[in-house]
């Protein structure tokens, strides 16, 4: 009940402010944490509602930058248990454009991540007056685990300037705004398709949506018109520390004035910019997806496939220059038909998932990040006891001692080994102070963690920027309840593959499934499986938890504190055989 206690201070006194109506609102102008997920340069901007910072505005067109002030890609993260939440601001500019409705240009969306991780679009009733409303309402407050509620994410407006933003629950309800998120974010400079016309409302941009798909931060830096890959563009987004840069914009390269070897030049010289500065961060060139139109009118035609054909002979040159990291995204790969358009030239909510698939494919296999078909081989995090820890923190806390301390064993786990001790734990058993610590390992327990959850951690940096002599992987507890023997086999493979193409100079070890009261039969069935496939793999297999059965099979109460989590003298067991191990 102190976590509970905390947590209400913290989203009462400091958090929430002006009731009114039974109504707590939180008031973006009122935070002085950076809370505005998909800005760049959070540190210089704050908690201006803007894309670009201050001094930018001294550097690039009037154009670009009163674009810069349009909240395209911008979102908000926090949690709730509301059965309501209430959504309102101010816009500058026009409500909603000839092409684009006013959900789009001017409204907010907003999208629930459930327990187990999984998003769910919640549908609100829209108001646009002189302040702009949403209301979500008869909202599940809940998932089957706890009652902490659910994390959100609010999209902000694509085409318009948003001022006087608040977020309100009723009273007596949790909410908890959130910092934005540490991981390296994908960079997309473009043209208005990047920024998200003409989808129907924010969450269908195709930015936005494949934030959603990879569940990562992305900058969305597409400026209508004037995304062209102008040099001052292009030294700002030099700036920033990502994971990848995407430069699309060959939709606004088409003008009579901008000649094929000018072209051409500007695409060199872009890449060679970033590449100065970023010697390995990849970089995607994207061609033109084409104009729907371009059989009736063939001069777009024309106008498009001259276009594809200079940015090839572009990434040629760049190639055979022995600049590397650099992917190309063809038109052919997008896919966009007739049906995907709304004018010939901007996608519709079809085409905007059509792109957003076809950057995701290309993504997954430039970041090594592929999924497979089963539940066990598609990443995805989790929020199953908030009471016990925060999961996002213990992640980014684990980013973080990569950057600093040393790495030499990697103890990858659940609970069991969440709560063992090491880094970034703040205590550790005295078995681990024993048997593990003098080898510097590392903890990478996460409780509650199923296989897709590591899976899922390892596609967010952090097997990034190490060099582990050996992992021990003990994971899979969790999925006995929700996964039959199958699923549970075939992710351990997926997952041994995936820490292979990350860590290929790791030794890999892989534990069998600890025993489990009432498991037990299932789990030594299991462990026969593990051990064929670890063979396969060519990894190796240790099946230490066998100290903790009895004589007839059964979990050793005496080494339990609850049937599946092992005491001080079950740990003091394990971490002698451990070690043994690990000083293999």
């Amino acid at each position: 009940m102190k976590h509970l206690v905390i947590t209400f201070s913290f989203v009462f006194v400091s958090v929430l402010a002006c009731a009114q109506n039974n109504i707590l609102w939180w008031k973006l102008a009122d935070t002085s944490i950076s809370v505005l997920d998909g800005q760049a340069w959070s540190k210089e901007i704050g908690n201006s509602i803007q894309r670009l910072p201050p001094r930018a505005e001294a550097l690039v067109r009037k154009p670009v930058w009163d674009l810069s002030q349009q909240t395209a890609g911008l979102s908000i993260r926090f949690l709730s248990n509301a059965p309501e939440i209430i959504v309102r601001y101010k816009v500058t500019g026009p409500v909603n454009r000839a092409h684009i409705p006013s959900t789009g240009v001017s409204g907010v969306d907003l999208y629930a991540i459930d327990s187990d991780g999984m998003s769910h679009w919640a549908s609100g009733k829209s108001s646009f007056k002189d302040t702009i409303q949403y209301s979500f309402t008869q909202l599940r407050p809940n998932d089957n685990f706890h009652k902490l509620g659910r994390e959100y994410q609010l999209f902000l407006p694509l085409y318009n300037t948003v001022s006087n933003l608040e977020i309100g629950v009723p009273t007596g309800n949790i909410f908890k705004i959130l910092p934005t998120r540490k991981e390296k974010p994908i960079i997309v400079y473009g043209t208005s398709i990047a920024q998200g016309a003409c989808a129907s409302r924010p969450g269908m941009a195709w930015t936005n949506i494949l934030s959603r798909k990879l569940d990562r931060t992305v900058v969305n830096l597409g400026f209508s018109g004037n995304g062209r890959l102008e040099n001052p563009l292009i030294d700002l987004i030099n700036e920033i520390d990502a994971r990848i840069f995407i430069l699309d914009c060959l939709p606004n390269l088409l003008s009579k004035d901008i000649d094929s070897v000018t072209l051409q030049k500007r695409i060199i010289e872009s890449v060679k910019t970033i590449r100065s500065k970023h010697p390995s961060t990849p970089i995607l060139l994207t061609e033109h997806a084409g104009y729907t139109d371009g059989y009736m009118i063939p001069e777009r035609q024309t106008l498009y496939e001259s276009a594809n054909k200079i940015l090839n002979v572009a990434f040629d040159q760049l190639s055979k220059e022995s600049i590397t990291g650099i992917y190309l995204l063809s038109l052919k790969e997008i896919g966009i038909d007739d049906e995907a358009m709304v004018d010939g030239t901007h996608p519709n909510d079809l085409g905007m998932m059509r792109y957003a698939e076809a950057y995701e494919k290309k993504l997954r296999e430039i970041f090594m990040e592929p999924v497979g078909k089963f539940k066990t081989q598609i990443p995805i995090r989790q929020r199953r006891t908030p009471a016990n820890y925060d999961w996002e923190a213990r992640h980014n806390a684990i980013l973080a001692l990569n950057k600093t301390e040393s790495n030499k064993v990697l103890l990858i786990g659940n609970s069991i080994t969440h709560n063992w001790g090491g880094k970034p734990n703040a205590k550790s058993a005295e078995s681990w102070q024993k048997y593990l610590a003098p080898y510097e390992v590392r903890n990478f327990g996460f409780g509650a963690d199923r296989i897709e959850n590591v899976l899922w951690r390892i596609y967010h940096d952090e097997l990034d920027g190490i060099i582990p002599e050996k992992i021990v992987i003990n994971i899979g507890t969790n999925n006995l309840r929700v996964n039959n023997n199958e699923e549970i086999l075939e992710g351990l493979r997926f997952l041994v593959q995936v820490i292979k193409m990350h860590q290929p100079n790791s030794k890999i070890t892989i534990l069998g499934i600890y025993p489990r009261r009432d498991y037990e039969e299932r789990i030594v069935f299991i462990n026969k499986e593990i051990r064929k496939m670890t063979k396969s793999e060519k990894v190796a297999y240790e099946d230490i938890g066998n100290v903790l059965l009895q004589g007839d099979g059964k979990v050793n109460e005496a080494f339990f504190s609850d049937g599946l989590h092992p005491n001080s003298s079950g740990y003091e067991e394990l971490g002698k055989l451990l070690e043994g191990i690990i000083k293999k």
